[in-house]
């Protein structure tokens, strides 16, 4: 058995000095979920621009709709998000009406007959909202469009924060899939991250949904956090798989305190090294493979059969600013305070600042902050960073189809990155492939074909 051990040891160790040598555990790179990535923003989307992106779409084709609610009770230390923290619920309820408010304004620009496909509430703390301000806002969501039949309504449930009320007043505005953050179940853990969230309180709440004939459920766990070690992920795993999620995402704690100044709070030096935080990446994913979900892309996990493993298994997966999704809608129209929306000239940025935004909003102005219109060339590489990140795989057959790019491009690009990362690809006329032992490095291998100046912009570490 010792001799297993240590020749299992010496693979690893090989594989982290195979992959330090191509820089992985040093490198800083975007997440992906847009292109161009959120610092490459400018001032060159304004709210005339999207008044009339707005009244080009088509009610043939349904939209996403993704509303941001940036409030929390209390703001957790590891996080990085755009969040604020309240004690009253007046700032809220202040907070729904300019989203109805927005929401209003976004009607009078589109055509009528828009269907919604999905429908995300995101925060901050959504489920901070009461029963009758879910019902309001969802009320003015429906006014705005109908749902399309086979639409997806999620909402980001933080456990601590739901009730009997809210849930039923979720399930009778349409809710069908829940999101949850588990983080990590250790509770030495969740004091240094300042997330105090049992798994008794966890499990009540993934009963509530259930109860409530929720179909769906979502559940965020992080490795990479201070203090954490195989162990203790491994025990956080395994208790989050008797919860039985349909997906998991396996997110890489981003430890970002010049974006984030309450990561501050986080000892840095309790954090893993970069080798320990694959090592520990590789311990979760085993566990969830073992459990028989799929792996999809390269941190979410679905059981056999969810949305996410038929967009997988079928060549259809995507990626947005939720992370993986099987969201076919070509538009996501963001409401609310730094909420961001893709439309299929460009993106658009809300006022970052609530005070701003909501100002904005109350002057009857679309609260338009900064965006960015899509090139041919961002259509382009934005597609190759898509399939990579998705797929592990570039299809120069897709390319030529979609873009008129020729054989001699797709060589070139084939070329260029094979320099980059040598025995990692396999490369052929018919397209690029990145090979199973080199899916550690797909983010950086994705950095590749961004033609934007890495410079401008801090990103999380690669693993």
């Amino acid at each position: 058995m010792r001799r297993i051990y240590d020749s299992l040891e010496r693979i690893r160790m090989n594989k982290h000095t195979q992959l330090r040598k191509l820089g992985l555990f040093d490198a800083r790179v975007p997440r992906y979920t847009s292109y161009p990535t959120a610092p490459h923003f400018g001032n060159t989307t304004s709210a005339e621009d999207v008044g009339s992106w707005m009244g080009s779409l088509t009610p043939a084709q349904p939209i996403s709709l993704y509303v941001h609610v940036p409030f929390c009770r209390r703001l957790c230390w590891f996080c990085a998000c755009r969040t604020q923290g309240t004690t009253t619920a007046s700032p809220v309820a202040a907070y729904v009406e300019t989203l109805k408010a927005e929401l209003a304004l976004i009607k009078a620009r589109m055509p009528e007959g828009i269907k919604i496909g999905h429908l995300h509430w995101g925060g901050g703390t959504p489920t901070l909202l009461d029963a009758q301000m879910i019902a309001n806002l969802s009320g003015s969501i429906r006014d705005l469009a109908d749902f399309a039949p086979d639409y997806e309504f999620s909402v980001e449930v933080d456990p601590n924060e739901i009730d009997d009320s809210r849930l039923d007043a979720l399930a009778e505005a349409g809710m069908n899939r829940a999101s949850i953050g588990v983080q990590d179940f250790d509770p030495q853990i969740q004091e240094t991250i300042g997330r105090i969230q049992s798994y008794e309180t966890t499990k009540a709440a993934v009963d509530g949904l259930r109860a409530r004939g929720i179909r769906s459920l979502n559940a965020d766990i992080l490795y990479g956090l201070p203090g954490q070690t195989q162990e203790k992920i491994s025990e956080s795993v395994q208790k989050l798989l008797s919860l039985s999620p349909d997906r998991v995402a396996l997110f890489g704690y981003a430890h970002v305190p010049w974006m984030a100044r309450r990561q501050n709070m986080i000892p840095t030096d309790e954090l893993p090294t970069p080798e320990e935080r694959l090592d520990l990446f590789n311990i979760a994913r085993d566990l969830f493979v073992w459990d028989d979900y799929a792996e999809i892309g390269i941190d979410h996990f679905a059981k056999k059969g969810d949305g996410l493993e038929v967009a997988l298994r079928t060549g259809k997966l995507r990626r947005n600013f939720q992370g993986y999704t099987d969201d076919k809608c070509p538009t996501m129209v963001g409401v609310g305070a730094s909420s961001i929306a893709k439309y299929p000239q460009g993106y658009a940025q809300n006022q970052p600042a609530t005070s701003k935004y909501q100002s904005e909003v109350r002057a009857g102005h679309l609260p338009i902050a900064k965006g960015h219109v899509f090139t041919e060339e961002d259509h382009l590489r934005g597609r190759i960073i898509e399939a990579l990140m998705c797929d592990f795989r570039v299809e120069a057959a897709e390319l030529a189809q979609r873009f008129d790019l020729t054989a001699q491009a797709f060589d070139e690009f084939a070329t260029s990155v094979q320099a980059a990362f040598p025995e990692m690809l396999d490369i052929s006329p018919e397209r690029i492939v990145i090979r199973e032992e080199a899916r550690p490095l797909t983010r950086m291998i994705a950095r590749h074909f961004d033609a934007y100046d890495m410079t401008q912009a801090q990103h999380s570490s690669a693993v």
